[in-house]
């Protein structure tokens, strides 16, 4: 599948909302969309095939700290490497603003997820009881240092 990945900008956002949906038991507003777009404390990547909304990605961050909020992927368009094309491209922007370290939260029942993570280097640092709702659960906190 042929793809690109860009800046998140606001004609993506509607797109954005109904991948959220797709994804998601509580998925985000666009207002909270909105306020993840590019800017100096936020990157926010899409993976687009053509004018369609793939994946997406986005962190912020503070100082020399990110925090990943948010990985997508169409339920038809995963285990295709769409996910990991999107890390690769988030990470190379961490390294680029000098970041030491990226953390994110995963749900402790998302296999997947928890081992598309490691193989990128970010390893469990701990666990945050209850983090989620629908249904309740704990997240694995995992981080990858960059320095």
């Amino acid at each position: 599948m042929d793809y690109q990945i860009v800046n998140a900008e606001k004609r993506h956002l509607d797109a954005l909302v109904a991948l959220e949906h797709q994804c998601f038991s509580i998925p985000w507003t666009r207002a909270q969309l909105a306020a993840e777009l590019p800017d100096g404390h936020h990157e926010f990547l899409v993976a687009e095939a053509g004018d369609t909304v793939i994946g997406y990605v986005g962190m912020m961050y503070v100082l020399d700290e990110g925090y990943i909020s948010n990985v997508a992927v169409a339920p038809d368009h995963r285990r295709q490497g769409i996910a990991s094309t999107l890390i690769e491209a988030l990470l190379r922007r961490a390294e680029e603003l000098q970041l030491s370290f990226v953390t994110l939260e995963v749900r402790e029942s998302n296999a997947p997820a928890i081992a598309l993570y490691g193989r990128f280097g970010f390893t469990p640092v701990g666990r945050r009881k209850g983090y989620y709702d629908a249904p309740k659960e704990d997240a694995i906190l995992m981080t990858r240092l960059l320095k």
